[in-house]
C-alpha cells in the first residue's frame, strides 16, 4: 500500500492501529535504508518526526475534540525540536486553556490508549496552561521540555500563549535557570567520572556529548528567546567556526546514535561494545594496518566530544558573566605586561598578544601553573588562543624562548597534569608535540585499556604528581619514598609523557618513543645524561612489570638478569616509580595489592644485586642454605627440634627456599609438625604483614599429594569467587605435597577484612580435598556481557628453563569463569606436574605463565607431547562459552 492510502485508512477505519503501524513501518525501513546508502543524518532525523507527526494529526482528527480551541497536540522536548531517531522518545503534552472539560474525558483517554497501542515510545501529559507553568515551577526538566514546543495539531495560539507565560521570570528567573541547567550539568559529568574517556560512552550523556550542545541551546534560548544557537553569530558570542564545530558535531553523534538505535532495535545511547564493531562498518570505517576500524571510529569520537567540550566551557562561561556576574565590579590583578585576572581567570591584555608574541601561548600556561588559584582560562582569550594556533609550526617549537618556558612548566611544583590537559584541551599541546598529538582519542579495543593513549598518559602524570602527597603514603609507600630521592623530577615527567607516544604506529612503540624521547630532549637542551636516561626509561618502560608479572622473580637467576639489564640504581629508583604510576593508570583493576608487592619485591631484590655487583653471578646452593639457616633460627625458638625441621624439609626440593620468606617457610613448617600425622588436609590461610602493599591472602594446602589437586582447588576457590593470581605446588619426595595459592576478593582486597569468610573458605577447601571422590566439576558460571565480544583463539606456547629443569607454558586466552580449573585438567589427562603459575588477567585477556614437568620431575623434551598437550589446551579452551 502506498503512503496516501495508508493516511486515508488511518483517517476513516474504524481501527486505524494496523495502518498506523503500517505507515510507520513502511517509513521506518525506508530511513534506515536511506542512511545505510549514506543519507544525510538530518534530513533523516527530520523525516521521522515528519512521519510521527502525520500519524499523530490523523489519529487526532478522529476525535470530536480536534475542532475545539481550547485544546492542542504539542510536541515538546527533542521531539518539539523535530528531531527523532530511530527509536527516540516521543514527548507530548496535551494542553487545553482551562482544563479538561467532562465531555473530552473518555475520548481522550481514547486517544491516548490508541497511541500506546503503536507501540512507539509515548510520553504524554495532560495539562492546561496554568497546569504547565505551576509544573515548570517546581521542575526544570518540565521548564526545559517546554522551551522547546511545536503543535502537532489544534490552534497554535494556545502553545504560543504557554511559551510567552514560560520564558517570562514569573516562572523562572534567567539566573535561576541558568545555575540549575549548570549543576545538573555538572552532575551529569560526575556521573560518567568527568571524563569524555569511556570505553562504552553514552552518546547522549557523557561529556562533550548532545546533551552539552542541548545544554547550550535551552539556556540560549531561555537567555535570548532564540529557537536557534546559529542565531547566536548575531550576538557575537558564537563566531561562525564554533557554530561550524558545533553543527558538525552534533551531526557526527547523530549518525552514531541513528545507526546505534538501528543496530540494537531500541533507544539505546550507550555505545556498547555489542555494538561498536557493526557500527564502525555500518559508517564505513575500516582497518587500517594495525589499527582497527572501530579504534578508528571511536578516535573520532573521542576528538569530537573533546573539541566540543571545550566549545561549551568557552559559551557556558560567556554565561557565567553575562547573567551572574552583571552588576557586579570586576577584580583585575596584572600579572605581566601580556597577562592579568579577571575574576580568577586569566586574560590576555589585548586579543593581539598571540600574534606579536608568539611565545605567550606557552607563557599563559605556566602562569596558570605558578598560580594555582587561577581558576581557567576566560573566554574571550581561549577564542583568540584559538585563532592564533597555526603559529605553532617547527621555528615555533625551536624557539628558545618557547623551549624554555615548556622546561619551566615541568619543574614548576604544581598539579601538572592538570596544565597539560589543559593544553591539550585547547589543542596547544598537541600541535607543540605532534608526536603525542596522534594518540589524542586513540584506544585499543579491548578491556584492559580503558583510556585513551593520551588519556592514560594524563593519568600517569597525575600519578606522578600525586607521589607527593600525604594520600600517597598509604597507597604508593615505596614509591612515595623514593619520589623524594629522584635528583630530577622533569626527567621522569618527560618519560612519562613520551613512554606510550609511539603506540598505533606499528613496530615496537617502547623504542619508536625512546627515539622521540631523545629528539624531545635535545630540542629542549637537556644534558646528555638526562637525554640517556629519558631515552632509557621509555625503551625500558615495560620491562620491570613484564619481569614481575611473568617471570619467577623468586628464582636468584631471574633477578640477576634483570639487575644486569639496568645500569645503574638511580634508573632502578626511576624505572619504579615509573612503573608504578603506570600500571595504576591503565586500569584501576590492574593495580591490587599482589602486583605492588610484586613490583616492591623485585625492586628490593634488584637493589640488593646492584649492590653486590651484577658480574658475580647467585650462588643458589648459598641462598639455600642461608635461607634454612634464617628459618632454622625462628623455628628453633618455638621449640622445634633438628629432627622435626628436616623431616619436613628432606622432602621438599630446594626450590622450596628459593620461592618462600624465611618467616613464610618457618610459619609453614611449624603449622605442618603441629599438624602431625592428622589425615585431614592441612589449609592455614593468612594475609601477608609488613606494609599497606603486602595486602593479600596465602593460602598454604599441606595433604596427601593428589594428581588432580590443582584441577580440584582451583575450581574450588574459583567456585568462592576468589580471584586466583599466583599459584605453586612444591615437588616432594615423600606421600605429601605443599600447595601454595595467593588469592584476592572480587573487590582485590585481602580475606582478613573479613574472617567469617576466610574460615568458610578454609573450611570448603577440607571438605572438598579430603577425598578424590568430592572432587568438584568444572565450574560453570556465565561469561559477562563484556567478554563475549572480545574472541579471539588460544595461545600456547612452550619453552624450557635449562637452569631450573622445568618447562615453561605460556597460554594467552579469553577470560573465562573456571578457567584455571580446565587448564588443571587438561593438565592432569596429559600427566603433566604443575610446579608453578604466575596469572595475569589483563582486562578480557589472560595471560598466564605454567611452570611445568613430566611425571619424573624433568621439562617436556619430546616435541609430540608438547604439540599434544597445545592442541589440546586450544581446542578446550576455545570451546568454552
Amino acid at each position: 500500500m502506498d503512503q496516501n492510502e495508508l493516511e486515508s485508512r488511518i483517517s476513516r477505519d474504524t481501527s486505524p492501529v494496523k495502518a498506523a503501524r503500517e505507515l510507520l513501518r513502511q517509513r521506518y525501513n525506508a530511513d534506515a535504508e536511506a542512511f545505510q546508502r549514506g543519507a544525510d543524518v538530518r534530513a533523516l532525523v527530520q523525516s521521522r518526526a515528519d512521519t510521527v507527526d502525520t500519524v499523530l494529526r490523523l489519529i487526532w482528527d478522529r476525535y470530536p475534540f480536534s475542532s475545539s480551541p481550547n485544546v492542542a497536540l504539542i510536541a515538546v522536548g527533542g521531539y518539539g525540536r523535530g528531531e527523532l531517531h530511530p527509536h527516540s522518545d516521543i514527548d507530548l503534552l496535551i494542553l487545553t486553556r482551562n482544563g479538561i472539560s467532562d465531555n473530552w474525558q473518555d475520548d481522550l483517554s481514547a486517544f491516548v490508549t490508541l497511541l500506546w497501542d503503536l507501540k512507539l515510545d509515548i510520553g504524554h501529559s495532560v495539562r492546561s496552561i496554568e497546569e504547565s507553568k505551576a509544573a515548570a515551577r517546581e521542575d526544570v526538566t518540565i521548564l526545559t521540555n517546554l522551551l522547546e514546543t511545536r503543535t502537532i495539531a489544534g490552534p497554535d495560539e494556545l502553545r504560543k500563549d504557554l511559551s510567552d507565560q514560560i520564558y517570562s521570570d514569573d516562572v523562572s528567573s534567567d539566573r535561576d535557570y541558568f545555575i540549575a541547567k549548570r549543576e545538573e550539568q555538572l552532575q551529569r559529568h560526575r556521573k560518567y567520572g568527568d571524563t569524555e574517556y569511556n570505553l562504552e560512552p553514552n552518546v547522549k550523556g557523557s561529556p562533550g556529548a548532545l546533551r552539552d550542545i542541548q545544554t547550550i541551546g535551552w539556556i540560549t534560548k531561555r537567555h535570548f528567546g532564540l529557537q536557534n544557537i546559529a542565531d547566536l553569530t548575531r550576538f557575537s558570542i558564537l563566531t561562525e567556526e564554533e557554530h561550524q564545530i558545533l553543527f558538525q558535531g552534533e551531526t557526527f553523534l547523530w549518525q552514531l546514535r541513528y545507526g546505534l538505535q538501528l543496530l540494537a532495535d531500541r533507544n539505546e545511547n550507550r555505545l556498547l561494545f555489542d555494538h561498536q564493531r557493526a557500527l564502525a562498518q555500518m559508517l564505513g570505517y575500516k582497518d587500517e594496518g594495525k589499527r582497527l576500524g572501530v579504534e578508528l571510529m571511536m578516535q573520532s569520537y573521542y576528538r569530537t566530544v573533546l573539541a566540543l567540550a571545550e566549545l561549551a566551557d568557552v559559551i557556558l562561561q560567556y554565561y557565567d558573566e553575562a547573567i551572574l556576574g552583571t552588576g557586579t565590579d570586576d577584580d583585575i590583578q596584572p600579572l605581566n605586561k601580556r597577562f592579568q585576572v579577571r575574576n580568577h581567570y586569566i586574560e590576555a591584555v589585548n586579543n593581539q598578544v598571540f600574534a606579536y608574541a608568539p611565545y605567550a601561548i606557552m607563557e599563559i600556561f605556566v602562569l596558570m601553573a605558578q598560580h594555582p588559584d587561577i581558576k581557567g582560562i576566560r573566554a574571550t582569550t581561549i577564542r583568540s588562543l584559538r585563532a592564533h594556533r597555526h603559529l605553532i609550526d617547527d621555528a615555533f617549537r625551536s624557539d628558545l624562548a618557547v623551549t624554555t618556558l615548556f622546561m619551566e612548566l615541568l619543574r614548576t611544583p604544581h598539579a601538572l597534569d592538570q596544565t597539560l590537559s589543559a593544553m591539550k584541551k585547547y589543542s596547544v599541546l598537541g600541535r607543540y608535540l605532534p608526536e603525542f598529538g596522534q594518540i589524542i582519542g586513540q584506544m585499543q579495543h579491548d578491556l584492559f585499556h580503558i583510556y585513551t593513549v593520551d588519556a592514560h598518559t594524563m593519568r600517569v602524570i597525575r600519578n606522578m604528581v600525586r607521589l607527593n602527597s600525604t594520600e600517597a603514603r598509604t597507597e604508593y609507600p615505596l614509591a612515595s619514598r623514593l619520589i623524594h630521592r629522584l635528583p630530577k623530577l622533569e626527567t621522569l615527567f618527560i618519560a612519562g609523557l613520551y613512554h606510550d607516544v609511539a603506540k598505533g604506529r606499528g613496530g615496537d612503540h617502547s623504542e619508536l618513543g625512546a627515539m622521540d624521547a631523545e629528539a624531545f630532549c635535545r630540542r629542549h637542551h637537556l644534558s646528555e645524561r638526562d637525554t640517556q636516561l629519558v631515552s632509557w626509561l621509555v625503551e625500558n618502560h615495560l620491562l620491570m612489570s613484564m619481569t614481575a608479572q611473568r617471570k619467577d622473580i623468586s628464582d636468584p637467576d631471574i633477578i640477576h638478569g634483570f639487575a644486569r639489564a639496568v645500569p645503574s640504581q638511580a634508573h632502578l629508583d626511576y624505572l619504579y616509580v615509573l612503573t608504578v604510576c603506570d600500571i595504576s593508570a591503565t586500569n584501576p583493576k590492574l593495580w591490587n595489592t599482589w602486583r605492588a608487592s610484586l613490583l616492591r619485591q623485585l625492586y628490593i631484590e634488584a637493589k640488593r644485586a646492584l649492590r653486590r655487583g651484577t658480574e658475580t653471578p647467585i650462588d643458589r646452593q648459598e641462598w639455600v642454605r642461608a635461607t634454612q639457616s634464617e628459618a632454622r633460627e625462628i623455628l628453633h625458638a618455638q621449640n622445634m627440634t633438628d629432627e622435626q625441621i628436616d623431616g619436613i624439609w628432606d622432602t621438599v626440593d630446594e626450590d622450596y627456599f628459593l620461592q618462600d620468606s624465611t618467616v613464610d617457610i618457618a610459619w609453614q613448617t611449624a603449622a605442618i609438625i603441629r599438624h602431625g600425622d592428622n589425615p585431614d588436609p592441612l589449609v592455614l590461610i593468612r594475609d601477608t604483614r609488613g606494609g599497606p602493599t603486602d595486602g593479600y591472602s596465602q593460602i598454604i594446602i599441606y595433604m596427601k599429594d593428589r594428581v588432580a589437586l590443582f584441577a580440584a582447588t582451583t575450581a574450588v576457590l574459583e567456585q568462592l569467587n576468589l580471584n586466583i593470581v599466583d599459584a605453586r605446588i612444591s615437588s616432594s619426595e615423600g606421600p605429601y605435597s605443599i600447595s601454595s595459592y595467593v588469592v584476592l576478593d572480587e573487590k582485590g582486597q585481602p580475606l582478613g577484612i573479613d574472617p567469617a569468610r576466610k574460615e568458610r573458605v578454609r573450611q570448603r577447601l577440607i571438605e572438598e580435598l579430603d577425598d578424590p571422590e568430592d572432587y568438584p566439576d568444572i565450574i560453570h558460571r556465565r561469561t559477562p556481557r563484556q567478554l563475549k565480544h572480545f574472541a579471539f583463539p588460544t595461545e600456547v606456547t612452550f619453552s624450557n628453563d635449562t637452569v631450573n629443569q622445568r618447562t615453561v607454558m605460556e597460554v594467552i586466552t579469553p577470560d573465562r569463569p573456571g578457567l584455571l580449573a580446565r587448564i588443571g585438567q587438561v593438565l592432569l589427562e596429559h600427566r603433566v606436574r604443575l610446579t608453578n603459575a604466575k596469572i595475569a588477567t589483563l582486562g578480557e585477556r589472560v595471560e598466564d605463565v605454567f611452570f611445568v614437568t613430566d611425571e619424573q620431575g624433568e621439562p617436556l623434551r619430546d616435541l609430540a607431547v608438547c604439540q599434544d598437550l597445545q592442541h589440546n589446551l586450544c581446542k578446550m579452551l576455545d570451546d568454552i562459552q
